[in-house]
């Protein structure tokens, strides 16, 4: 190809030549000027006519029309936006689950240092307080020989007991000691044992403990030194509350009333209604407790008779006990089903052989049954519905229990619960009530598996279930 040329008039202001390689180059000259815009000058000049004045000053009315606007509809936000109440008072043994540790032999091989070596795992299931003992030597009905303020030496020495309780504080755990004597039969002579616990309740308070345990409070609590027990708990020095407890075995609920307000205990613990009795009666009980008493001094355990039954699933009254309004008490071994031979819950990590196939099913189902514990005590322990929240009861039958907890504009629970041998349709009907409600935590996994969705309208429960529904603030 023959290579063109192309040249201007002016050679000086040649604007594009044909290199030997055919390309074309351009070339701008460096004295092109090329004007943008106005001048400062100019700028100057127009800004000071009249039109550019209004036009300022209606920009600014403008801006401070919107901020002043914004400012408003900010207030009435905040003015028209529903109230949240106040948080209630609540004490260390409000807030998770009580583990009740009365063998402390039995717990351990190592006494109070095998304690100490579980806190960690004691933790990890979110427990707030331990209740521990008795742990002086148990004589039957002497009162002038007990020492309620010795540590048996089958349990575990006095330093042994210092270190358990520092690292138990260390890990937010507070620690309550039993101190009734002959909690194997009744005592006899009622004033000689009140003045003895009055003794060491001040002692051991001295020692770093968080609470003082009382099992028959009905019988000590009408002793002529009752009142001056109350006063060495009035007395601490303590910056963290100390705890007045108190049990009372198969009580009548007239007589849990009764003593939990002549009493003035910070906690009482009571058991469930043997689940022979009617749901409706059991509903009676809690509706009850909870309308004539602070839930805060209410405390739930599971009764003996109850726990790991073949009629009564233990998944099933873990359900119930950490959604009652007030405190679930737990003994050592309820979170895997065990009432006996509970070091036996420290082997639940090791393997089975393979070939033995019924132990290990029987491992695998108390795995389970702890993780459900924890799982629902992880949710005690966050949900202010569940902490603090009120009880609405709402469905009962002869064999089934249905209930509601809610708090301000926190998320909502519903408990069910079916210790029968048939299937149940509950009928669940409250303003608050949603079409429908997520499952949070079951013992059907095929019908009624988490985070499912299920009519609250007509809930279906199987025989021996439990099921934990939750629903939003409905706003």
């Amino acid at each position: 190809m023959k290579d063109v040329e192309l040249k201007e008039v002016d050679q000086a202001k040649q604007l594009m030549t044909r290199e030997n390689n055919s390309c074309v180059k351009v070339t701008v000259p460096d004295n092109t000027a090329v004007k943008y815009g106005l001048s400062k000058d100019e700028l100057i000049q127009i800004a000071g006519t009249a039109g550019w004045i209004r036009t300022r000053w209606a920009l600014l009315v403008l801006f401070w029309l919107g901020w002043v606007g914004m400012l408003a509809g900010a207030i009435v936000i905040i003015v028209q936006a529903p109230r949240c109440k106040p948080i209630p008072e609540m004490n260390w043994w409000n807030k998770g689950l009580l583990y009740q540790i009365s063998d402390v032999s039995a717990f351990s091989d190592n006494g109070l240092k095998g304690v100490e070596e579980k806190l960690d795992y004691l933790s990890q299931m979110k427990v707030k307080g331990l209740v521990l003992g008795p742990i002086h030597t148990v004589q039957a009905d002497q009162p002038d020989t007990q020492n309620l303020t010795s540590i048996n030496s089958k349990v575990g020495t006095e330093n042994e007991l210092e270190s358990l309780l520092e690292q138990a504080h260390k890990k937010g755990i507070s620690i309550v000691l039993n101190v009734t004597p002959n909690y194997e039969k009744p005592f006899k002579n009622v004033n000689t044992v009140a003045e003895k616990i009055r003794e060491a309740c001040a002692y051991w308070l001295t020692k770093g403990f968080d609470g003082i345990f009382l099992s028959d409070l009905k019988d000590i609590e009408k002793s002529h030194y009752w009142p001056s027990i109350q006063v060495v708990f009035n007395q601490t020095d303590n910056t963290k509350k100390v705890a007045l407890m108190g049990s009372v075995d198969h009580p009548t609920v007239d007589e849990v009333s009764l003593l939990l307000n002549r009493s003035g205990v910070d906690l009482l613990l009571t058991e469930l209604a043997d689940p022979a009795e009617s749901g409706v009666r059991q509903a009676q009980v809690i509706q009850k407790l909870y309308s004539g008493h602070l839930q805060t001094s209410l405390g739930w355990r599971l009764s003996g008779r109850s726990l790991g039954s073949p009629a009564v699933p233990v998944r099933l009254f873990q359900t119930l006990l950490f959604t009652l309004p007030g405190t679930p008490v737990f003994s050592a071994g309820d979170e895997v089903g065990l009432k006996e031979k509970l070091q036996t819950m420290w082997d639940l990590e090791n393997p089975v052989e393979a070939t033995n196939a019924t132990a290990k099913t029987l491992q695998e189902e108390r795995i389970a049954v702890r993780d459900f514990f924890k799982a629902l005590s992880d949710l005690k322990g966050k949900e202010r519905s569940l902490l603090h929240g009120e009880y609405v009861s709402l469905y009962s039958s002869a064999t089934s229990l249905a209930f509601l907890r809610l708090w301000d504009q926190s998320e909502r629970f519903v408990t069910a619960v079916n210790w029968g041998n048939d299937s149940v349709t509950m009928k669940l009907s409250n303003s608050d009530l949603p079409a429908q409600a997520q499952v949070r935590l079951s013992t059907d996994a095929v019908n009624l598996a988490v985070d499912r969705k299920v009519s609250v309208e007509k809930l279906e429960l199987g025989p021996k279930q439990a099921v934990l529904l939750s629903y939003p603030y409905p706003g």
